[in-house]
């Protein structure tokens, strides 16, 4: 079975898109009994920052939160497609380098962050984008 270049780029959009808005609804209490919640989200996110002060963190929940909301809609709509793909490639690296300093590397490779980040940063480099503003706005 052959995948084309521009089916398996919709499928890593989509795929991207629905991992940050999941975890923002979890955060959010959108899923219900499964949701995590805000201020366990508050409190990973110390955990994660531990080499940073105690004020910041609820600014880097809040930041991160915006961010990852804001990546997920541009990535689900597939507008401004290979710069929404970077940002999320480079938040999530640099959130897997913080989870690697704070609990070491095995909680970013179990929880796959790399791949994640790997995966935005391949999808920032493909030429064209399948079902999506970014290629309705080329027509």
């Amino acid at each position: 079975m052959k995948i084309s270049q521009s089916s398996a780029a919709l499928f890593l959009r989509l795929a991207l898109a629905s991992g940050f808005l999941s975890a923002v609804a979890s955060r959010l209490g959108l899923w219900g009994k499964q949701s995590s919640g805000w201020s366990a989200f508050v409190s990973y996110t110390a955990q994660v920052n531990a080499f940073v002060p105690k004020n910041w963190v609820l600014a880097i929940a809040v930041i991160s939160t915006v961010l990852e909301t804001t990546l997920g809609v541009l990535l689900l709509a597939g507008y401004k497609t290979n710069y929404a793909a970077a940002a999320a490639g480079l938040l999530t690296l640099l959130f897997a380098i913080a989870m690697s300093s704070s609990s070491g590397i095995k909680e970013p490779m179990d929880y796959s962050v790399f791949a994640f980040s790997a995966g935005a940063f391949l999808l920032a480099t493909m030429p064209c984008y399948k079902w999506s503003i970014d290629q309705l706005l080329i027509k």
